[in-house]
């Protein structure tokens, strides 16, 4: 089978794609100045009114043919996946398979009515009509990088936009490239997709542009904030979909073997530099040493490794900034009076998974962000502390309740501040028929998913018909 893309060569203004687990140059880009995004717009909004003009069913089409390049060429997207962003396999097969489910829903969205008849006087037709906001500028992040650039590209370009990608830098293959060479060899017309590749300049160039009706941008709440700031001054629609510092409750009936199994999900998973990932397990004292035992046990039988290479259950972290954030978090909630249960040690980039006891509100493993594979467990007395506890930031983005009364559990995730919330499960779920977003510094409120796209991607024309013109005032 051909491979989706060719390597690029060497030369002035590339820059090497590197292998966390190994160091090894896998590939190089080719950067993007102000003038490549200038350039790349403008292709954009050259190719956007003809591809809006396409038939709905042509551009269904586009999509159902892309999620059919992606099943064939499966495998060589898992090894980008698991060598440029430190994917185990399993992880880089699930979002491979979410892809596809972004596609397929995508796919159907042309399809949908995208208007209705109003009511109005006699004599006079009145009717609202969706149509595409113009040039769409994706901003996406490197820890799940197909899929968080795939859930706004597919239903954009969908509903007749072209759009306008720049992938984080740490993985402008797996989240550009591909993503381009999976709609090229599908068909879609020159121009409607174009990727861009560089750091925040780039990105800065691409938020700023005129001809950029919209920025849809996932990633850290700092750079969300920079970018509604400027998305705002301008008056473009932006979608945030930002950092998330989420809660799992552990309550005292809970099944204690499933629910340390949730935590240690939620808290490992991608060597938790997820958005969803569980930062805070929040578990009611009555069964709080026999949860911290379960989830210890848990995270010491758990390897780490090279996930090309070896079945491990952890890669590596993305980088040497990302590893010394992550140990600086766990020393010095360590030295605040923490119990260091398990973990806490790294070898390259692989850090152990790590277990802390005895954290309180005021410590860095509660107040901020970890994005590593880390589970602070935080006692509350009761199910009132519980809840002051899991809404004691200014994150929103999902919570999860361990419960043996699903009752008890719905009544107490009606009281958490979050845009999700997920009773007897873990905090890392999504799918791409969900209205998935968060509040407050995870995000405005934007929602991703099939049954949120044609808000998120079209705008309303309200226009009249008459059969006749009538006499006006004047």
């Amino acid at each position: 089978m051909n491979r989706l893309f060719a390597p690029t060569p060497p030369g002035p203004g590339t820059r090497e794609v590197v292998e966390p687990a190994t160091g090894d140059v896998l590939d190089h880009v080719v950067l993007s100045d102000t003038a490549a995004v200038h350039a790349a717009v403008d292709e954009a909004v050259a190719a956007q009114p003809g591809w809006a003009a396409t038939s709905p069913m042509e551009r269904a089409a586009v999509l159902r043919r892309t999620a059919r390049v992606l099943e064939e060429h499966t495998d060589e997207v898992v090894e980008w996946l698991v060598r440029e962003s430190g994917s185990v396999r399993a992880k880089a097969r699930h979002e491979v398979a979410s892809v596809l489910d972004e596609l397929w829903s995508a796919a159907a969205l042309p399809a949908q009515p995208h208007g209705e008849l109003l009511p109005d006087p006699d004599g006079r037709h009145s009717i609202g009509r969706r149509l595409p906001l113009g040039v769409v500028g994706v901003i996406s992040p490197w820890n799940v990088p197909l899929l968080l650039g795939m859930r706004a590209v597919a239903p954009a370009i969908a509903l007749g936009n072209a759009v306008v990608l720049k992938p984080d830098p740490h993985t402008h293959v797996a989240g550009g490239r591909v993503l381009a060479a999976l709609f090229e060899h599908a068909g879609l017309p020159a121009g409607v997709l174009n990727v861009v590749a560089g750091d925040a300049r780039v990105g800065r160039a691409l938020t700023g542009h005129p001809d950029i009706a919209m920025i849809a941008f996932t990633g850290s709440t700092d750079v969300g904030v920079e970018i509604g700031a400027v998305t705002g001054r301008a008056l473009k629609r932006v979608s945030l979909e930002l950092g998330g510092n989420n809660a799992i409750i552990v309550l005292d009936d809970a099944d204690l073997d499933l629910a340390s199994s949730a935590g240690a999900t939620g808290s490992f998973f991608h060597q938790g530099q997820i958005c969803m990932a569980a930062g805070r397990h929040i578990v009611l004292r009555d069964v709080a040493e026999e949860y911290l035992a379960r989830l210890t046990a848990r995270a010491r039988a758990l390897t780490t490794g090279d996930p090309w290479r070896e079945d491990v259950a952890l890669g590596p972290l993305i980088d040497r900034a990302q590893l010394a954030r992550v140990d600086r978090i766990v020393r010095d909630t360590a030295a605040a009076g923490a119990r260091l249960l398990t973990g806490g040690t790294h070898h390259g980039l692989y850090y152990r998974p790590t277990v802390l006891a005895d954290v309180t509100a005021d410590m860095p493993a509660f107040t901020e962000e970890i994005f590593g594979p880390v589970a602070p467990v935080i006692v509350a007395e009761d199910e009132d502390e519980a809840v002051t506890l899991a809404n004691r930031t200014s994150y929103g983005l999902v919570a999860a309740v361990q419960t043996g009364s699903a009752e008890r559990g719905l009544a107490l995730a009606r009281r958490l501040a979050t845009g999700i919330v997920h009773v007897n499960g873990h905090t890392v779920d999504d799918n791409a028929f969900v209205p998935f977003g968060g509040r407050g510094a995870s995000g405005n409120g934007s929602r991703h998913g099939f049954g949120q796209s044609w808000h998120e991607f079209t705008q309303w024309q309200w226009s009249t018909v008459r059969f006749a013109a009538v006499p006006s005032q004047f």
